[in-house]
């Protein structure tokens, strides 16, 4: 749960610097925002969310 919501923080923060400086107009964001919505409602949903996962873990592994 801490990591899917550190997650959509991070995107969320992302999405506004993005907007905010012009890389992105709202048309485009709104569409990418419900992208993102619909598409966790499908069925490659828990295979993105453990690949997420695994990625998380693997980068929280490497020791600098």
């Amino acid at each position: 749960m801490a990591i899917s919501l550190s997650v959509v923080l991070l995107l969320a923060i992302i999405l506004v610097v993005l907007i905010r400086g012009g890389s992105l107009k709202g048309g485009p964001a709104i569409v990418a925002v419900l992208f993102g919505f619909f598409l966790a409602s499908t069925g490659m949903a828990p295979s993105i969310n453990r690949f997420l996962n695994q990625l998380a873990e693997t980068i929280n592994s490497i020791s600098f």
